[in-house]
C-alpha cells in the first residue's frame, strides 16, 4: 500500500490509470473517494499495488506466441519471467507474469479526457504525423486555446466539432481517435476499414475542433475550488450543487448549443431560460461567446461543403434544418446511419445549433451526431464503441458526398 497526495486535475480515474489500477482499487482503499463528487488537492490516498495479470502456459505456446497473445514485448515478458526464452522457462503448466501492454496509439484514455489531454495528444500527433497541422481558431474565456487539427488537401472541407457541451467531453477522444486513425493509415497506405484514406486526403480537407468547450470541461470532470475566477457564481448558478457533472454550458453558464444565429430569438424564447445556469440559456446575443465565435469565424474562413457537430447521447443523426437543407441531405444521412447503426432523425422544433447556423448559412449537409447512449457523462468504457462509430460516420462522407 502507497500513500499519495491528491492533486489539481487528479480524479479517481486518473489516478488509477497512473498507478495501473482500476478506479475500483482506488475506491477500495479509499471509500470515502466514491461519496464524494471531486477529489480535493491535499486529500491522501492510499493505493494498492498494482495487481497483475497471470497465464497459465499451454501445450505449444513459447515466448513469442504468448507475448504476440497480449499485445506484449518479448523483453518485457523476461524482465517478469525470468529464462521465459528457453523451453524449460516456458514449460506447459508454468504461470508467468504478464507485463502491462503499451499503448500503442497515441489518443487513448487514461482517465478523464480534457483540455490536457488534448494538448498533450495533440503534440504527440504532430511529431508522429507531420502532414498533420494544427492551429488555434481562438481562446475560451479562461483563456484555453480552442484548437482545430488539419488534414488533407482536397477541395472540399469537412468541419467537425466535439465537447460543444461540457458534459458530452467523450466526444473529444473519440474525434481525436478519428484523426490519428486516418493518419496512420494514410502514413502506412492501407485501407481504413475498406475505405481509401489516400481518396480522402486528395479530396477533402478535414478540419475537425476536438474541443470546442475547454473550460466547461475542465468544470464537469474537476469541479469549481475557491480560488476558481467564477467560483461565486458558479456556485449560485449551479443552486449550491457540489457537483458540475450534468454540466452543459461554458465557464459563464452559456449553453454553447444555443448560441447560434438560426432563429436565435425563437430558441431563447422557447428556453425561457433568463440567466446562467447549467445548461439551455441563450447568452445575452448569438455568438456572444468566444468558443462560438471561433467555431463560425473558423466556417465563414473556409466554407464548408459538410459539417458536423459531435454530442452524446442517443445514437441519432439529424440532417435537418426549417427546409434549409440542400436536397441530397436526406439521403447522405440515410448513409451515416447505415454505417453507423445509427437512426437518421428528422428533428423540429430546435434552432440556434452549430448544424442550424451551418446550413442555414451555407445551404450545405449538416449533421448532429448523438453518439452512445446512457446518460452524461458516458462511461469511460463506451469510449471503443464509440470512437469507431464516430469514424464510420464521418468515413461515410469522406467516402461517398459528391
Amino acid at each position: 500500500m502507497q500513500q499519495y497526495i491528491a492533486r489539481k486535475g487528479d480524479t479517481v480515474h486518473r489516478i488509477a490509470a497512473r498507478h495501473g489500477l482500476t478506479p475500483e482499487h482506488v475506491i477500495q482503499g479509499n471509500p470515502w473517494a466514491g461519496k464524494q463528487p471531486y477529489l480535493y488537492p491535499g486529500q491522501v490516498l492510499y493505493l494498492p499495488s498494482a495487481p497483475r495479470k497471470r497465464y497459465v502456459v499451454q501445450e505449444g505456446d513459447d515466448a513469442l506466441s504468448i507475448s504476440a497473445l497480449f499485445g506484449v514485448d518479448v523483453g518485457g515478458l523476461e524482465k517478469l519471467n525470468p529464462g521465459v526464452s528457453s523451453a524449460y522457462g516456458c514449460s506447459p503448466g508454468k504461470v508467468l507474469v504478464i507485463p502491462e501492454a503499451a499503448p500503442q496509439t497515441v489518443v487513448f484514455l487514461r482517465g478523464e479526457y480534457g483540455p490536457a489531454e488534448v494538448d498533450e495528444d495533440i503534440g504527440k500527433l504532430l511529431i508522429r504525423y507531420p502532414f498533420l497541422h494544427a492551429e488555434t481558431i481562438g481562446t475560451s474565456i479562461l483563456g484555453k486555446p480552442l484548437h482545430v487539427l488539419r488534414i488533407g488537401c482536397g477541395p472540399r472541407h469537412l468541419h467537425v466539432n466535439a465537447s460543444l457541451h461540457a458534459n458530452e467531453w467523450l466526444t473529444s477522444p473519440c474525434l481525436m481517435s478519428f484523426v490519428e486513425q486516418y493518419a496512420a493509415a494514410y502514413a502506412a497506405g492501407k485501407d481504413w476499414n475498406s475505405h481509401n484514406p489516400e481518396a480522402w486526403y486528395n479530396n477533402w480537407t478535414l478540419w475537425a475542433v476536438p474541443m470546442a468547450n475547454p473550460d466547461g470541461v475542465e468544470l464537469v470532470q474537476e469541479g469549481g475550488w475557491p480560488g476558481h475566477p467564477y467560483y461565486d457564481e458558479l456556485r449560485t448558478w449551479n443552486g449550491g450543487r457540489r457537483s458540475f457533472r450534468h454540466w452543459k454550458a461554458n465557464i459563464r453558464g452559456v449553453d454553447l448549443g444555443d448560441q447560434f444565429p438560426a432563429h436565435w430569438e425563437e430558441e431563447r424564447n422557447r428556453r425561457a431560460v433568463s440567466g446562467p445556469g447549467p445548461r439551455d440559456y441563450s447568452g445575452r446575443a448569438p455568438l456572444s461567446e468566444p468558443e462560438a465565435a471561433a467555431l463560425a469565424q473558423l466556417a465563414e474562413k473556409v466554407p464548408g461543403d459538410a459539417a458536423v457537430s459531435l454530442h452524446s447521447q442517443g445514437g441519432e443523426i439529424y440532417w435537418n434544418y426549417r427546409g434549409y437543407e440542400p436536397p441530397e441531405s436526406k439521403a447522405l444521412a440515410t448513409l451515416l446511419a447505415a454505417a453507423s447503426g445509427y437512426r437518421a432523425v428528422e428533428l423540429n422544433g430546435s434552432d440556434a445549433g452549430y448544424k442550424d447556423w451551418f446550413i442555414q448559412r451555407f445551404r450545405r449537409p449538416g449533421f448532429t451526431v448523438e453518439l452512445g447512449s446512457g446518460k452524461n457523462p458516458l462511461p469511460l468504457a463506451d469510449f471503443e464503441d464509440m470512437a469507431l462509430e464516430t469514424g464510420l460516420v464521418l468515413a461515410a462522407i469522406l467516402s461517398n458526398f459528391k
